[in-house]
């Protein structure tokens, strides 16, 4: 099936935002496609913020956006907007970098006064980016997203009901995609 890179766009390392995508990357591996996890956060903080576009770290990180045939992007949401390492990714990779890609953008937030940020915020971005589709994203809130003492995500049911049918169409999406060849030059 495809390569997905699903990147964490969270500065903490006890995110909900990324739990929530590890959570997703077990449903997408079991219907057959290679996911490949990356935490922003762990990208040195000197090669995002000095944009060193040679750095080892940046360029893992570009060959992984190559290599991917999707996308899933999640990230909280601060001050109507996705977060600041995910930005300073995006910002380092070449303008065109989801070109040919599927996309699904995810956002969790502690209000659904921040719900429209994927729409007004992110989905421009990714599109600038050249993603050749881009499915229906979805916002979760803090408070349906619990992890238990064992470290295992617990989503409220309504969450859960409504994460599936999302990851669900991305998948689908990526098993229809066409590959876009890169033009002769």
């Amino acid at each position: 099936m495809a390569t997905v890179l699903s990147v964490s766009g969270s500065p903490s390392a006890s995110s909900r935002t990324g739990r929530l995508l590890r959570h997703l990357d077990q449903r997408l591996t079991a219907q057959g496609h290679e996911v490949i996890p990356l935490d922003v956060r762990t990208i040195p903080a000197e090669a995002l913020l000095g944009a060193d576009f040679r750095h080892p770290a940046i360029v893992e990180a570009t060959e992984l956006f190559a290599r991917a045939d999707g996308i899933v992007v999640g990230t909280p949401v601060y001050k109507a907007s996705y977060s600041g390492v995910l930005k300073a990714l995006l910002d380092l990779l070449p303008q065109y970098a989801l070109t040919g890609k599927t996309v699904l953008p995810l956002a969790t937030g502690g209000s659904v006064a921040h719900v429209l940020a994927i729409d007004y915020a992110l989905r421009p971005v990714l599109n600038s980016m050249g993603a050749a589709h881009i499915v229906q994203g979805w916002f979760t809130l803090d408070k349906d997203i619990t992890v238990r003492e064992d470290g295992t995500l617990a989503l409220a049911p309504a969450a859960a009901a409504a994460l599936t049918p999302v990851v669900d169409q991305f998948s689908t999406a990526l098993a229809g995609r066409t590959p876009v060849l890169a033009a002769a030059g």
